[in-house]
Formats: C-alpha cells, sequence, structure tokens
C-alpha cells in the first residue's frame, strides 16, 4: 500500500515537474515591446517564476504600478499569461514563443481578437561594481534657458520654463481637472551610472516624478496616499519611502540618487530613503526598455501641479 501511495504521488507530481520543465525558456525578467496596429510602440516588463512546480510573475503596464499575473501556462511550445480579467473590457492574454535564445514574440489577445503584437528580449542583469572615483559634479541645467534639455510627450502644450534659476513645468492644472496633458521634458544628454542631486518644491497635491536613464521612477509629490510605494521618494511601484516619511510638500527639498546597474541608493534632504536596492526593471512610463543602453533624466511635466527643479548636477565613474 504504501509503495502504490508513493507511486501515485509522484505520478501526481509529474504534470508540474513537466510543466516547470517545458517553462523553462520562459522564465526571468523580458523586456516588451508592444506594437499596436496604428499609432507608437510602448514598452511593458515581465517577471516569471516558477516555484513549487506552479508559474507566477508579473506585468508592468505602460503606466501606474507593476501588477501579478493572474495565471500562466504552458501549451506546447507556447506560453499563456493571463495578464487581466474581463471587466470594464474583455479579458487580456498574453501568447508567447520563443522564436530564438533569449526573444519572445506573440500577440496580446483581447478576448477573442487580436491586439498589439508583443517581442521581448531577456533583461540584462547590470551587475556592476560601485566606481572608485567620480568625477565632479557639473551643471546640466544653466538656470537661464532650457539647454541641454527637450520637451516630449504633448510639446503642444509644453509648460517647462526656465525662470529666477529654476526649471519650472508652469502647469496650473490640478487633479480632476479636464483638459490636455502638458509636456514632460528630457536631458538630450544620456548616462549610464551617475551620482544625481537635484532639488525640488512639489506644491500640495502635486505629481511629478525623476526618471532615472528614462526608465525608472522616484515619485515626486503624491498620488493621494494609497499606495507608500507611490508617494514622495519612493522608487515607484517598489520600494515606499520609510515609515512615517513626511510628504512635505511645498518647501525645497533635494534628492542624492547614486545609481550602478540596477542598484540605487536615494538620500532625500540627507536621510537615506533606499540604500543600495535593486530596481528590477523599468517603471510604469518609461521612454523604453532598452535597459543595457544609457538614457536621460526624464521629469513629469503631465501630471498636476505647479512644479519646480533647481541645482541638477551631475557626476559619473572617472
Amino acid at each position: 500500500m504504501q509503495k502504490l501511495l508513493a507511486l501515485a504521488a509522484i505520478a501526481a507530481a509529474l504534470p508540474f515537474a513537466a510543466a516547470a520543465q517545458n517553462a523553462k525558456p520562459f522564465l526571468g525578467r523580458w523586456n516588451f515591446t508592444v506594437t499596436p496596429a496604428t499609432g507608437n510602440p510602448w514598452p511593458q516588463w515581465m517577471e516569471l517564476l516558477e516555484k513549487d512546480g506552479k508559474l507566477e510573475g508579473r506585468v508592468q503596464p505602460r503606466g501606474g504600478g507593476w501588477r501579478p499575473i493572474l495565471g500562466a501556462k504552458v501549451d506546447g511550445k507556447k506560453l499563456v499569461v493571463e495578464v487581466a480579467a474581463a471587466g470594464r473590457g474583455p479579458a487580456i492574454n498574453w501568447e508567447l514563443t520563443t522564436p530564438a535564445k533569449n526573444q519572445l514574440a506573440g500577440v496580446e489577445k483581447r478576448g477573442t481578437e487580436d491586439g498589439p503584437k508583443l517581442a521581448a528580449v531577456r533583461a540584462p542583469k547590470l551587475d556592476r561594481k560601485m566606481p572608485k572615483a567620480w568625477t565632479e559634479p557639473r551643471s546640466l541645467f544653466n538656470g537661464k534657458d532650457l539647454t541641454g534639455w527637450e520637451p516630449i510627450g504633448n510639446v503642444s502644450n509644453n509648460k517647462w520654463i526656465a525662470r529666477d534659476g529654476e526649471l519650472v513645468n508652469d502647469n496650473p492644472q490640478v487633479r480632476g481637472q479636464r483638459g490636455p496633458s502638458a509636456a514632460n521634458i528630457k536631458t538630450t544628454e544620456k548616462f549610464q551610472d551617475f551620482k544625481l542631486h537635484i532639488e525640488v518644491n512639489c506644491p500640495d497635491h502635486g505629481n511629478s516624478g525623476i526618471y532615472l536613464r528614462g526608465r525608472y521612477e522616484i515619485q515626486v509629490g503624491t498620488e493621494g496616499g494609497k499606495l507608500p510605494d507611490h508617494e514622495m521618494g519612493a522608487v515607484y511601484s517598489h520600494y515606499p519611502p520609510p515609515a512615517n516619511a513626511e510628504l512635505n510638500l511645498g518647501k525645497w527639498t533635494s534628492f542624492d540618487i547614486t545609481f550602478v546597474g540596477r542598484r540605487v541608493t536615494v538620500l532625500r534632504d540627507g536621510k537615506v530613503y533606499h540604500d543600495n536596492v535593486e530596481i528590477p526593471g523599468p517603471t510604469g512610463g518609461a521612454l523604453d526598455g532598452n535597459e543595457a543602453e544609457a538614457g536621460p533624466f526624464f521629469l513629469q511635466g503631465d501630471h498636476y501641479g505647479v512644479i519646480r527643479y533647481r541645482n541638477i548636477t551631475v557626476s559619473v565613474p572617472k
């Protein structure tokens, strides 16, 4: 009897083992490019793990925070990922194959209809050591005009100006107000590893963000306090600010950010908010998913409030 029970247990485990084995080419972190039938492509991100013979993971949509996948299964040589359940719209599933090593390709299914095309490459590890020496800080903003910066997004509604030595998003729009969103702004220069110093004055209810390499957001302002990792100083949707940290909106505050590979250290007004933590992938609103490449500093201006930045300097490895 014991032998029969043991054989039954082994037989029951075999489907899970086979599923995990078949899923191996799909496991890990992936940088996606989503291409609709019309309009511009956008980046997304996925992490797929195998735990106790079952598949689990998370996806980073075009905007907002990451969310857990509802489920995933391997059907022959195809991976089916349940991204969103039916609700206000049809259910969304990703159907993916591996056309080559470290690549995925497929389609986003919206109900029974084909949606955007999907293509992905395996995300790089970006495992780099801390530089032994850094250059002297140099200014990225001259305080007089937008030299070295360019508006992006809704550039026809660009509100960024240089005023009184400050880089100002002169956008009075408030939460809930209807109207076209304002432009974001980014540096024309791109960076890999760096030390950034930047000061910001964000009004009450204001919302902005500092994007590192144009892909990873440090939250500025507030999204209303519903989620701690969406509040001032958070690595957006990944790491909240320290417990009981105050927003202190309407006052000048400084950020000192050291970013090497995937690891970031953030000090706010000299207090450690994040100590060499790993950012697993691009956050919502990223300019692209090309994580191995250098990228610009990108400041959000399409949310709410007259946001003011000043004293923006950078150091890079010698």
